[in-house]
Parts: C-alpha cells; sequence; structure tokens
C-alpha cells in the first residue's frame, strides 16, 4: 500500500477545440482522478494539475472555420470542458489554461532560462510556407501522403494512421490547409532542442532504469524512437497565435505548442499554490516528490521524450516517476472522431443520464484500454450498469439497509459468537485493501475495479449462504451476527468504492451515517481494525444507488449515432464529376421508355445479376440487371421501371440482354429504381 508522501499528478491537457468525450476520460482522466483519489485517501500529499491547452494550431483552424477569432474558441470551450470536468467530479487540485498570464510567465522565463544556458540551436531553414495565404504554415496546417505508412490525409506534426510523429516537410505531396495551395519552402529562423544530444542521458533513464516498471507499449515506443535516432526538434514556430519568442530578433515568432504545453503543468501548479498558500517549488524541484503524466498514447513522445529532456536541460526539475500511457478507446466499432462528431460527449452524456456520473465511470474503467484499444458499446454500458452495478453492488446494499431498518430500526445490531464462515468472510474482507492497492499502484485500473466488485460479490454469496431473512424466524442472535458482518463490508465498501465510484461512495456513506457521526474508516484501518460500523450505531432509511438503464434509453443513443453516421455520409459523398459535353443531337438518340417488370429469376451461379422480363410497351424483351444484392426477385415484380430500349444487345454470361434499367444510389448507399409518377403512366411512355 501507498505510503505517506508527495505525489504531483498530471492529465494531458485537453485541446480547447471542442469538448471532452469517452474517449479522453477512458484514456487519460478517469485513470488518473482514481489515482489521484486513492493517494489522498491513504494519506499522501496530492498536487493532481491539469488546465486547456489553447495555443495548438487546430484553434485558429477552428477559428477559421467558425468565423471568429481564436479568443473565441478557446473561451467557449475551456467553460464547457472544465465544468464537464466538475459535474462529472474529476478532482483537480486546479484546472488552468495555458492563456493565462501565469503560463504565459512561467514558459517565456522556461525558454529564456534555456536560451541563456546555451541549451538551443539556432538554426535557418526551409519551412514549407502557402504562396496564397502568404503565411508560414504550422504543422497542422499541412496535410499530405505520410512518408511511413502511405496514409494520404496525414498531418504536418503526425499521422494519425499509423502514429508516426512527423516535421510537415516530411510529407509526400504537401497541401495548405488554408488555401489548398502546394506549399513552397521558404527560408526561416528557428531555435531547436537538440534531442540528439540527449540519447545517452534517454537509454539510462528509460531503457534502463524503467525497464521492468513502465508499461510496454509506452516504453516499446520509447525505445524506437531512441534506437531510430533522435533529431534536433524545432521550439518555436512563425505563428500570431501563442507565446511570443521572449528574445530579440524574434518578432513573428512564437513558442511551439509542444514546447509551452506541458510547461502549462508547472505554471497551473504554481497557479494552484499561490491560491493555497504554499509553496510550488517541492512538487516539481523535491527528489522525493514522485510525478506521474496520464497521457493517451499518442502523447508518449512528448511526455518521455521531449518534455523530460526539457526538463533535465532546464536543470532544476525532477523527471517522471511513470507514465501509463492508455491506448485509445473506439466507439462502436468505429474511431473516435471530434471533427466527424463521431463520439459521447461528456456534457452531452451528464445531461441525458443525469446524476449517473459513475455509471460511466465504472463502464469505461471496467473495459479500459490499458494495454491494447477497446471499444466502447452501447449495449455494454447498460449491462455493466444493469448486471453488476445494479444486480450486485446495489443489490448487496439495498437488502443490508432494508435488513436492518426492517428488523432492529436502522440500529448495528450487536453480534453474538462468530461463526467460522464469519470469520472467514471478515478475513477475506481485510485482505481487499491491500488487493486493490497493488493494482492501482501498478496502475491497473480495470483490475481493481473488478476487485472492487468482488467486495460487493463477498457480501452478495455471504448473505446468500446464512439467509438472514429466513434465520430471524428461527434464531435471532444468529441473525443479528450475519446482519452484523454484512454492515461491516457495506461499510468498507464506502471506504474502498471513493476511488472509482465517488459519487455513490458519498451516498453509501450518507446512509449508513458515517461522516456525520464521526466514524469514517481509513483505507487501511480496513485490514486492522475489528470494527468499522459499531453496534448501536444507527443508519438511515436506503435509497437505491443504482437504478436499471432502460432498452429505450440505450436506443436514443444509437439513434443519435446512427443519424451521426448518415450526416457523415451524407456530407463525405463523392459525386461523380460530368462526363463530356453531349450534343442535343446525341441525346435526341437515346429512347427511353416506362417498362414494367413481369418477370424476375436469379442468375445461375452469379451473385449480382438478376434475369428480367420487362414489358416495353414496345414488346416483352429480357434485360440482365446488376441489382440482385439489392432487390430479391419476388419484390420487383410488377414495378414500373425507365428503361434504355435502344441500347445494343450485348451477352453476358451468355443470356442476351436487350436494354438497361436506369438506376441511382440514395445517401445511404442503396441502389434505387429511377421511379416515374405511377399514377397513369402506361408501359412504353416516352421519357422526354
Amino acid at each position: 500500500m501507498s505510503t505517506q508522501g508527495r505525489y504531483t499528478i498530471t492529465a494531458a491537457l485537453p485541446y480547447t477545440n471542442g469538448p471532452i468525450h469517452i474517449g479522453h476520460l477512458a484514456g487519460v482522466y478517469v485513470p488518473a482522478d482514481i489515482y489521484s483519489r486513492y493517494l489522498r485517501i491513504t494519506g499522501n500529499d496530492v498536487a493532481f494539475i491539469c488546465g486547456s491547452d489553447e495555443h495548438g494550431a487546430a484553434i485558429p483552424m477552428r477559428a477559421k472555420k467558425e468565423g471568429v477569432s481564436p479568443q473565441v474558441i478557446i473561451d467557449k470551450y475551456h467553460a464547457i470542458i472544465k465544468k464537464s470536468f466538475e459535474d462529472f467530479g474529476i478532482s483537480f487540485n486546479n484546472y488552468s489554461r495555458t492563456s493565462a498570464p501565469i503560463h504565459h510567465d512561467t514558459a517565456s522565463e522556461f525558454f529564456k532560462k534555456m536560451y541563456e544556458d546555451g541549451k538551443f540551436v539556432e538554426e535557418t531553414s526551409e519551412q514549407l510556407y502557402d504562396p496564397e495565404a502568404d503565411q508560414f504554415l504550422a504543422d497542422r496546417f499541412v496535410t499530405g501522403t505520410c512518408p511511413k505508412c502511405g496514409n494520404e490525409e496525414a498531418y504536418g506534426d503526425q499521422c494519425e494512421n499509423c502514429g508516426s510523429s512527423l516535421n510537415a516537410t516530411d510529407l509526400i505531396n504537401p497541401k495548405s490547409t488554408i488555401s489548398g495551395a502546394e506549399p513552397i519552402l521558404k527560408q526561416t529562423k528557428h531555435w531547436f532542442l537538440p534531442l540528439d544530444q540527449y540519447e545517452d542521458f534517454l537509454k539510462e533513464w528509460v531503457l534502463v532504469g524503467h525497464k521492468k516498471d513502465w508499461k510496454t507499449n509506452v516504453y516499446g515506443q520509447i525505445k524506437s524512437w531512441v534506437d531510430d535516432g533522435l533529431r534536433p526538434r524545432a521550439v518555436t514556430r512563425d505563428l500570431d497565435w501563442g507565446i511570443p519568442v521572449p528574445v530579440e530578433g524574434a518578432e513573428g515568432k512564437v513558442l511551439y505548442v509542444w514546447f509551452d504545453a506541458p510547461i502549462g503543468y508547472i505554471s497551473s501548479t504554481k497557479e494552484w499554490a499561490a491560491r493555497e498558500g504554499k509553496d510550488w517549488e517541492p512538487y516539481w524541484k523535491d527528489k522525493n516528490t514522485k510525478l506521474v503524466h496520464f497521457i493517451g498514447k499518442d502523447n508518449i513522445v512528448f511526455h518521455c521524450i521531449i518534455f523530460p529532456s526539457m526538463l533535465k536541460a532546464e536543470g532544476s526539475y525532477i523527471l517522471p516517476e511513470n507514465v501509463p500511457a492508455n491506448e485509445f478507446l473506439n466507439l462502436e466499432g468505429n474511431k473516435l472522431s471530434t471533427s466527424k462528431n463521431w463520439a459521447v460527449w461528456l456534457h452531452e452524456y451528464l445531461e441525458e443520464f443525469p446524476n449517473q456520473q459513475d455509471v460511466l465511470r465504472y463502464a469505461l474503467t471496467a473495459n479500459a484500454p490499458e494495454t491494447k484499444d477497446n471499444d466502447f458499446t452501447w449495449k455494454d454500458f447498460q449491462a455493466r450498469n444493469n448486471n453488476e452495478l445494479v444486480a450486485i453492488f446495489g443489490n448487496f446494499i439495498n437488502r443490508v439497509v432494508v435488513l436492518t431498518n426492517k428488523y432492529y430500526d436502522g440500529v448495528v445490531p450487536t453480534p453474538s459468537t462468530f461463526s467460522e464462515i464469519d470469520e472467514q468472510t471478515l478475513t477475506e474482507l481485510k485482505a481487499y485493501p491491500a488487493v486493490i492497492s497493488s493494482s492501482i499502484e501498478r496502475y491497473r485500473f480495470r483490475e481493481a475495479s473488478q476487485e472492487l466488485m468482488n467486495v460487493a460479490r463477498l457480501g452478495n454469496k455471504y448473505l446468500a449462504d446464512e439467509e438472514p431473512w429466513k434465520t430471524i424466524k428461527t434464531d435471532e442472535e444468529r441473525t443479528k451476527t450475519v446482519m452484523y458482518v454484512a454492515l461491516q463490508i457495506a461499510s468498507a465498501l464506502t471506504t474502498l468504492s471513493e476511488p472509482f465510484l465517488p459519487f455513490t461512495s458519498k451516498k453509501l456513506d450518507t446512509i449508513l451515517a458515517i461522516s456525520s457521526n464521526n466514524i469514517e474508516t481509513q483505507w487501511n484501518e480496513i485490514a486492522s481494525k475489528d470494527v468499522l460500523l459499531p453496534a448501536g450505531h444507527k443508519i438511515e432509511k436506503g435509497t437505491l444507488l443504482f437504478s436499471k438503464i432502460e432498452d429505450i434509453d440505450i436506443q436514443k443513443q444509437l439513434d443519435k449515432l446512427e443519424a451521426t453516421k448518415k450526416a457523415n455520409e451524407a456530407e463525405n459523398k463523392v459525386v461523380e464529376p460530368q462526363k463530356e459535353t453531349a450534343t442535343f443531337d446525341d441525346f435526341t438518340k437515346l429512347d427511353m421508355r416506362i417498362g414494367t417488370i413481369i418477370e424476375a429469376e436469379k442468375m445461375a451461379k452469379a451473385k449480382k445479376l438478376l434475369v428480367l422480363k420487362v414489358d416495353t410497351g414496345i414488346n416483352v424483351r429480357t434485360i440482365v440487371s446488376g441489382i440482385a444484392e439489392h432487390f430479391t426477385p419476388e419484390e420487383i415484380i410488377g414495378k414500373k421501371v425507365t428503361v434504355l430500349v435502344n441500347l445494343a444487345p450485348r451477352k453476358l454470361r451468355g443470356v442476351e440482354s436487350e436494354g438497361m434499367i436506369l438506376m441511382t444510389e440514395n445517401p445511404e448507399g442503396k441502389i434505387v429504381f429511377l421511379n416515374p409518377d405511377e399514377d397513369n403512366v402506361n408501359p412504353g411512355a416516352v421519357v422526354n
């Protein structure tokens, strides 16, 4: 179990170009919150730090798209994100923003110290420049083909298909996202962090020092980067949005966001410490402080190579003890996407599932993408709630509270002699804090959440085996002992659930009247105290901790996603380009008639073809049509269709086809007939 100490816990700064979604929560914020809450409840000094990242190129891109200033964008989304975190119960000690003066000052001072200590390399290099927009292009304003995997939509800083970190000049066939123009190379001066000079440090610190205690996905990515050879990386950019480079000759340049953003952890800590009357420096400079970064896998290079190299170069800061990066969470089989609105947005979830924060916390933790990409589905979310939170955790607490109020008017009974099963159950209960602690301290939050659920399972099994609702009629003393033991389990759950289910823990605390009577149990005391809820203590009436989520609630969410999918398909639908211009004489050669399908059958050994008999009004003819994957023969008999009747006959698999039925495709991708108005239109009518 954790011993008392000082911890600085950081959670990746979210970009303020959109709200928070479940991928962010599962990858970063829920595990970081569980860890921070656990450390606090076990007696540690914790600074849990975060804030909005407001200087990325995504901000002016969004601003340009919406026709507003970048300040409008960051103010809007900072407010949404901050409130969502608060309402969801993420227990940051401080949530700041990188547009704050304290951050500008901190980042500028950090840069100046490194600059004055000669830690940068000043170079004039060729950067991509948009000749039409008349500006240098930030990495996110350039797209092109990834040189490593061939993805044609890679950004200038990263390929989101293969995860490779890139420089804009690495892209094949680059294109400006501002004007669509092909960029040119133009000389400009910048300052670079010579990462190649830190290879030996990184090898010793990570590849040797953390080979056994860092996650394999993190270790592997670092090793790949270092083995491939590190190159100097620019710390400045030609932009008008960001923190101005604080040296002479740097007009029109700002600190590159990857340099300024992680310093946001430091400035946010300063802001918190000033508010609380604390000294911020021990949280970043005392070797006894443990620094832990919670991030997604796309941020590994920045937190495990670049930021540590910056801290090492500056010289006075501690290095992270661990960087437990998670993999990605997908949604209903597809990659989460802010730009495509393929997401479950936190602020919308809080509105649509009021007072059910812990349900989402639990579902995301139980299915956390800790070692591989995982998939969130609404059906699994429903099952986690109904089959585990309601049926196991909630059911146990409800039975204990209801029976205690029914048999003893809410007063904890005095036990008599403990049986072997009682002793065994209490012994098992005392073992759980250490088991859950072990999982949390190894960053196995999914495993820890299941061990918490096992405590509730222990209680349910105990009640099912001892059947107090039966013994109350035959052995009142035995019943008192059983209910006393069950109440000890319920009390332990109040403490053990706090990191995972903070709202539930608070409800349970109220029901059991724990805090109101100053009988709180500390995490470590569950293993050592014989009495958690004393005899004679009076609990309150029960309220349900969790409620069943109905199919109709889940279907609403699935319908919402389906609407998003259709909107994306419609928006991204590629319209066939216009064909070569036809003359009026060309058009008059086409003879299109209304026909009726009178027979239809599948062509043997052909998956896509139907053989049709069509009454064209001129005659009945055979037409072979490739529509078998969209229609059955039975459903199209009697259907009126538009037929090109003077098309030269053509043999298809030995059957002569005498014409063509005109078709199109609807927004869902289904082939449909070009149908005439069927009222009073007869076969043979000419289409003009």
